[in-house]
């Protein structure tokens, strides 16, 4: 018997659309992680990345449960003596709603050397609209 281990896709990744509207964003992270790790394939394996890429639209319309809007914090530490910097969820939904997606998923993903190419093949938009048509994306049915 030999182990099999699949080769890295290269351009031969899917390409996967996913509306954001309505969804939790903790939920809709965990799915999306798993996407771009590759856990869905039956070719699945920890050490070579075999993920898809993720293009998510409406991305401002994430639903967050409870008090999280006014209560969560995001924090940025600047390097300096009291350089640390709070942005409520709210804050940041407002400025930047494809940041905190994006962070959602980041935290969700392997802290090692294959995280970096994952998040870059993460695409998020906080409208309906995305240049990704020419992909020819399908929907990702969330579960």
């Amino acid at each position: 018997m030999k182990t099999f281990l699949p080769k890295d896709p290269g351009d031969n990744r899917q390409w996967y659309v996913v509306d954001a509207a309505g969804r939790p964003l903790g939920r809709l992270a965990t799915r999306l992680a798993n996407v771009l790790r590759g856990k869905h394939k039956p070719t699945y394996s920890p050490q070579v990345d075999t993920g898809d890429f993720v293009v998510v639209v409406n991305a401002a319309k994430v639903k967050l449960t409870g008090r999280k809007l006014s209560d969560k914090l995001y924090k940025q530490y600047t390097g300096y003596r009291s350089g640390l910097k709070h942005t409520k969820a709210g804050d940041l939904r407002a400025r930047h709603p494809d940041v905190m997606v994006k962070l959602a998923v980041r935290g969700m993903l392997p802290k090692n050397h294959l995280c970096r190419g994952m998040i870059s093949r993460l695409k998020v938009y906080a409208t309906e609209s995305h240049p990704h048509a020419a992909q020819k994306p399908q929907a990702l049915e969330l579960k």
